[in-house]
């Protein structure tokens, strides 16, 4: 069965918000890319915030699941927490990697209580719940602390590897996290 209009419209949406920027992107060219009418989109949507709002969370159930599929396949508590810096290598790697979304939405909505910023934090959020769950596993001494420490690598990967079209960097983000698993 094929998507409903508004699932493809936010799809597309997310596609052209990725590879252009929030800002960058104009609805008519979202409409046209989609193939759908203007009054689609404001049957769903109100503005186009409201549509980036959508494609943000979509973009963190798609990743999240994804991620958490990766983690899963992991034989060992240490192999499934390690695979978060496999899978972000992986990722990076790809033809689609192109930044991370929820980066640049809260760079281009500094205001942290706009409603795209709040979106884009709350994917965060989410990836350090499942590292924190993930370090719960390993039998950490400060699970939290770990977490956040991990959430950091993860993230410095992520930047510095896009930043430098380096990928390596989420290689060498799982370096480091190896060390800190092993000295806790």
């Amino acid at each position: 069965m094929p998507p409903s209009r508004r699932a493809h419209l936010v799809e597309a949406a997310a596609r052209l918000f990725e590879q252009q920027g929030f800002h960058a992107t104009g609805i008519d060219y979202i409409l046209d890319v989609a193939g759908v009418a203007k009054m689609t989109l404001y049957n769903h949507f109100k503005s186009k915030e409201d549509l980036i709002v959508a494609t943000l969370e979509w973009q963190n159930t798609q990743f999240m699941a994804r991620l958490q599929a990766h983690v899963d396949d992991g034989r060992s508590p240490q192999d499934r927490l390690l695979g978060i810096f496999s899978f972000l290598e992986r990722w990076m790697g790809s033809n689609d990697f192109h930044g991370c979304p929820f980066v640049a939405a809260t760079l281009e909505y500094a205001d942290r209580d706009h409603p795209i910023h709040v979106a884009a934090a709350t994917h965060k959020r989410n990836v350090f719940t499942l590292i924190q769950a993930l370090t719960k596993d390993v039998g950490h001494s400060d699970s939290r602390l770990l977490a956040q420490q991990l959430l950091l690598l993860y993230e410095g990967g992520l930047s510095v590897g896009h930043a430098l079209d380096a990928p390596i960097a989420a290689r060498q983000a799982r370096r480091a996290a190896e060390a800190l698993v092993s000295a806790g």
